[in-house]
């Protein structure tokens, strides 16, 4: 029988630390460790918490008598890059330096990778990424905007999107690129994803762009309005990007991004609750539409995922809204960890070649 391959996986939020081991396909070990706020302050930019982090990293395999020299392969959910196809790539000095650049965005995911391709070259073991949140298979229609300064862009939840249409095509007994699917990541922000033969030919700006509204971004907002908001002078450029992300959508009305609080207060008979959390379902019925159009309504399923996945209330009402065009198949959470060790699994059992950056 062969060895199990054992898998260190790492994932940096702006607040947080999550490290896990996969022998395989299993998880042995997840463990998420917070960063309180007044700690990190005293970090003047993201790359400056290398030591932090990697520290935290260490310190959760010694807690568990984990070493280093016990593992395959080092695994890290991407940061910003330049535009690239999804795949699994060694993390390299030229994608690192993209990551460092801030050209393409700032994320804590950048110190992440850095941090495994030091690991790796240490253990002398791969170093990777899998499909990082600048994934771009967008056709050319797709990236036109309307306007020549404008060129719409291709920032979503591709790792967890690419991995849920992965799953659900297994589920329908298919591979990936052999079907026609419309995944939404349902979580603080919103990616509803139109899936052609295995690329994500058209997907909404989840970041600060279109699409539905969310828990914590506005989606997108009437054009006109937009912009005599932005030169009324009542907001300042940094307070008008926070409405587009981080302050709009249902924060913005309701004072709170998570939807358990939100279904409470509608149990507890909030009709301006039930009424704008109805509105975000329909504004995602609406995009799934969209994408339904743009595969020429040749669709095979609707998989919803994401941490709102779990609200029944909302799997109900997009349910009724748009299983029309095809089955709504459920697959709830964000599943990043175990979508980075199943990509790991795929390049170590050589089913999937790495990508070069």
């Amino acid at each position: 029988m062969a060895t199990p391959k054992r898998i260190l996986v790492i994932n940096l939020g702006s607040t947080s630390t999550k490290v896990a081991v996969y022998e395989s396909e299993k998880m042995i070990l997840t463990e998420s460790v917070n960063h309180p706020a007044d700690d990190l302050r005293q970090y003047k930019t993201i790359i400056d918490q290398y030591e932090l982090r990697k520290s935290t990293i260490l310190g959760v395999l010694t807690a568990h008598n984990l070493s280093l020299d016990e593992f395959d392969v080092v695994a890290s959910r991407g940061g910003n890059t330049k535009p690239i196809p999804g795949g699994i790539y060694a993390i390299c000095p030229a994608l690192i330096d993209d990551m460092k650049s801030g050209k393409f965005g700032q994320h804590p995911n950048m110190c992440g990778g850095i941090i495994a391709y030091n690991l790796g070259k240490e253990r002398n073991i791969p170093a990777l990424t899998v499909d990082p949140p600048t994934v771009d298979e967008m056709c050319i229609s797709a990236h036109y905007s309307g306007i020549p300064q404008i060129r719409r862009q291709s920032s979503f939840h591709a790792l967890n999107s690419k991995a849920t249409a992965r799953k659900i095509a297994a589920r329908l007994g298919r591979e990936y690129d052999e079907i026609n699917l419309i995944t939404a990541h349902l979580g603080g922000g919103i990616s509803v994803g139109a899936h052609r033969k295995g690329k994500v030919i058209d997907v909404n700006n989840s970041l600060d762009g279109d699409g539905p509204f969310s828990p914590e971004r506005a989606g997108g907002l009437p054009a006109g309005d937009l912009v005599r908001l932005c030169f009324s002078g009542e907001y300042s450029r940094e307070q008008a990007l926070k409405l587009l992300q981080g302050g709009g959508g249902l924060v913005s009305y309701l004072g709170t991004t998570s939807g358990i609080e939100i279904e409470k207060r509608i149990t507890a008979g909030d009709l301006v609750a039930a009424e704008i959390f109805e509105a975000m379902c329909y504004q995602i019925a609406k995009e799934i539409g969209a994408c339904a159009a743009v595969l020429a309504g040749r669709v095979d399923a609707i998989a919803l995922t994401g941490s709102l996945a779990y609200s029944q209330r909302l799997v109900d009402s997009l349910t009724e809204k748009v299983s029309f065009i095809a089955p709504v198949l459920v697959d709830p959470g964000e599943n990043e960890m175990e979508a980075l060790a199943a990509g790991a699994m795929r390049y170590l059992n050589g089913e999937e070649q790495l990508s070069v950056y």
